[in-house]
């Protein structure tokens, strides 16, 4: 008898089943690894014993929460969910997935499935004075995963023996493996230094960054084995640790990157999907709507009660539908510059390499000294299609303080190229001259042709010398609504349309234009800003692509020689 994970993965692959696309992608790629399992490109063993262990061991647990206490009955989606982490090996026998993601509607047993994994490895799991955490950004939160495994236990006569449970610590003991389930979170203390064969990180959507994660799963690297489950709904804000997890997530399903120890699951809706379509509703509820659900009907009528208030009334009631419900990253904002969708879907595989000896305008945004500086470049690709890439720069000295301010991993964009530390640890203002030598190298790399440099007057005095050797017209950019108003909208409509594109590597540059929101003046045009209450928002590189933009709809006005119009002055005065 086939084992009860791989059944599933092949009746939602096989259209048995229904699901989202991106449950089917996960199944899908379960299925293809079973196909490629014990080759040298795929050292992974699938061992259905493991995978059916964790499931037989769920249904001897008891649900206490309720009218009366029932036995649980895991459906197909939890079976898969729980089964294929656990039932997946490496060649030394240690498991192959280290950490996961899992993404769904709100009740659909995201910490229950954690209590459930989190009591079997305790004292099931092969280690001793093993330490498992539950995490969050607030205790009580933290708790709920906590308290699912404290409920399993104190329900289950034989389990009370094996486990101590100090309700005021937040700590259980299994007395017979010394292992430690603990919560803890962000406001009580939580630091780096774990060695943690479990973890459970809820609700990542509300972390402001990714230090929880990266404190839990810095600390394992020297287990043989261990789980970091984060679990989540979906949210509103794009620029968040969550949001370039759930990126990640999605371009692993879709074969684009690779992460074999990585389990993902995400249950949502699709695109083109109707939200008030009541028959797409289960893709982001595969338990509190799944048709054996005892509950349904009434789960059921509760959603549509929610759904018809949501499209009456819009607005926040909407955006909480949409998220909550429906677990679509959804944020309820008018002013947005572009919508988080649309700028995804601009990215491409193009680079500057593609746009060796092209005709380029370029845009340079210039920090008051310690923030961000940064430098666009636009390319015309096709008539009306633009490419823009970018680059930026931080002095060392700010460096390591706007990683602990701003919601932005900038140690990782420095390894991936995207912005460069001038100076050392005792320099805190950008070194404009270093910057201008690398633009200058970079457009004779890629031998570009600079038709005009677009710049912010604002701290630019010091650099014009410089700029004028490039040999090309110097546009001063108006930092104003009426002079910025053309090119915001202009770019706000070529990316509706499809036809502004930028690297998908590029990650900056995308957290730039996800952080930029329009405001408008008295005579309704626009530029672009911070969101409100979001100081530490960089935007310094979509300012930069707005000033090319400027730059390539203004053409190429005649380029002022100062000397020439002071001859000319004086000519004019001796007439006089």
């Amino acid at each position: 008898m086939k084992d009860r994970a791989t059944k599933h993965a092949e009746d939602v692959v096989g259209g048995r089943v229904g699901s989202g696309l991106f449950h089917f992608l996960a199944c899908k790629r379960h299925l293809n690894d079973l196909e490629r399992q014990g080759t040298a490109q795929f050292p992974f063993v699938w061992d259905e014993r493991k995978s059916e262990r964790i499931l037989d061991f769920a249904e001897t647990l008891t649900i206490a929460e309720g009218a009366e206490p029932k036995p649980v009955r895991l459906f197909d989606n939890q079976c898969f969910d729980l089964g294929v982490p656990m039932g997946w090996i490496k060649l030394d026998g240690f498991r192959r997935f280290r950490r996961g993601y899992e993404s769904m509607a709100r009740q659909n047993g995201k910490s229950f499935k954690n209590g459930i994994r989190g009591t079997y490895i305790s004292f099931a799991g092969g280690y001793n004075f093993g330490k498992l955490f539950t995490a969050a950004t607030k205790k009580r939160q933290a708790r709920i995963a906590w308290e699912e495994m404290m409920k399993f236990i104190r329900s289950d006569d034989d389990l009370n023996e094996l486990f101590k449970i100090q309700e005021y610590k937040s700590l259980i003991t299994c007395l017979e493996t010394h292992c430690t389930i603990e919560a803890l979170s962000k406001e009580s203390g939580l630091d780096d230094g774990f060695r943690s064969v479990f973890c459970s990180i809820d609700e990542i959507h509300q972390h402001r960054d990714n230090r929880i994660y990266k404190a839990l799963y810095n600390g394992t690297k020297s287990l043989p084995e261990t789980f970091v489950s984060m679990i989540t709904t979906r949210g509103a804000e794009l620029n968040s640790f969550c949001f370039e997890i759930d990126s990640l997530c999605q371009s692993i399903l879709y074969g684009n990157e690779t992460a074999e120890d990585f389990f993902i699951d995400i249950y949502t809706i699709d695109k083109g999907d109707k939200p008030f379509d009541e028959s797409i509703w289960y893709k982001a509820n595969p338990v509190l709507l799944h048709s054996d659900n005892a509950g349904f009907q009434r789960n059921l009528e509760t959603f549509r009660t929610d759904a018809n208030t949501a499209r009456a009334m819009g607005g926040s009631e909407l955006a909480d539908f949409m998220v909550k419900s429906l677990n679509v990253w959804y944020r309820n904002q008018d002013n947005e510059f572009v919508r988080h969708d649309k700028w995804l879907a601009a990215a491409c595989d193009l680079s500057l390499e593609d746009l060796r000896g092209a005709a380029v305008y370029i845009g340079l945004d210039l920090s008051s000294g310690g923030d961000l500086t940064s430098w666009s470049v636009e390319a015309q690709i096709r008539p009306g299609e633009y490419f823009i890439d970018s680059h930026s720069y931080m002095p060392r000295g700010r460096f390591e303080e706007h990683i602990q301010t701003d919601t932005a991993p900038y140690d990782v964009w420095e390894k991936q190229g995207l912005i460069t530390v001038t100076g050392g640890q005792a320099d805190f203002k950008n070194d404009y001259g270093f910057i201008i030598s690398e633009l200058r190298e970079m457009i004779k790399r890629y031998d570009l042709k600079v038709r005009a440099i677009g710049y912010d007057p604002h701290n630019a005095d010091g650099i014009l010398g410089e700029l004028e050797r490039f040999g090309c017209p110097l546009i001063c950019v108006t930092q104003s609504a009426r002079s910025l108003n053309d090119a915001t909208r202009d770019i706000q409509y070529l990316v509706k349309s499809g036809k502004y594109h930028y690297n998908r590597k590029n990650e900056l540059l995308a957290h730039s234009f996800l952080n930029a929101v329009t405001v408008e003046n008295s005579f309704g045009e626009v530029k672009i800003d911070k969101q409100p209450g979001k100081s530490s928002s960089r935007i310094d590189a979509v300012d930069a692509a707005i000033d090319a933009h400027f730059c390539s709809t203004k053409g190429q006005p005649k380029r002022t020689d100062i000397n020439e119009e002071m001859k000319r002055y004086l000519g004019i005065i001796a007439k006089k």
